[in-house]
């Protein structure tokens, strides 16, 4: 079956095979949150993004071969409900945002800034900074040698429009002009969006509505 980027609470995974990169999503929790587990074809190591909830689910997921790190993607309850108890089984480094890191309550081994570089075996994703939705958010983005990019963004960008602000315009104004900069200014449309919550989409989708979302102020 194609990776369609759907999935819902209670039901399979689905896994988006990539030359070097294996990516498999699950859907866990009260919010419906997205959990992303990256496993890299040639050593096998494996990063979850986002121990949303349900760590029974997600270890199941994990498998034998373990995890070498969780990133949360940031502070908010909901992103990190499952991560002490996938920690505590595993073993996993935790990673998470500079700004954000004092907001989860399970300590951070290594705090993430623009730029960074995070490996999983062999491949290595490029951590973007992205200040509104929270002080501290990261997305991650994935520059794959034999295809597209791939971007996990969190709550920073869905189908339809950034993260929530919660009605503040300045921190709308700075989503939005970092979600700009940051992805669509040096991303191709073929790059595919992976949100903390929902269907995944591309950026060329959601490209031509950049300018209603900023008029509309959400």
């Amino acid at each position: 079956m194609s990776y369609t980027g759907k999935v819902t609470v209670g039901g399979p995974a689905s896994a988006h095979e990539l030359a070097k990169l294996i990516i498999t999503k699950v859907a866990v929790g009260p919010m419906e949150n997205n959990a992303y587990l990256l496993r890299c074809r040639d050593t096998g190591e494996q990063l979850l993004i986002d121990a949303a909830a349900e760590p029974e689910t997600l270890l199941a997921l994990i498998g034998p071969d373990g995890v070498a790190g969780v990133l949360t993607t940031h502070r908010h309850p909901d992103h990190w409900r499952g991560l002490e108890e996938v920690v505590r089984a595993t073993g996993a480094v935790t990673c998470a945002g500079r700004d954000d890191a004092e907001g989860i309550p399970v300590a951070t081994d290594r705090t993430i800034a623009d730029g960074d570089e995070i490996a999983v075996g062999n491949c290595r994703l490029t951590a973007r900074h992205l200040v509104g939705h929270t002080p501290g958010s990261v997305a991650l983005i994935y520059d794959d040698p034999d295809g597209h990019p791939h971007v996990f963004t969190g709550d920073c960008l869905f189908p339809g429009g950034v993260g929530n602000t919660h009605g503040d315009p300045e921190a709308f104004a700075r989503l939005l002009h970092d979600v700009e900069t940051k992805l669509f200014a040096p991303l191709p449309d073929e790059t595919w969006v992976y949100p903390g919550h929902g269907a995944d989409t591309t950026l060329g989708a959601e490209r031509p509505h950049l300018a209603s979302w900023r008029e509309r102020g959400w």
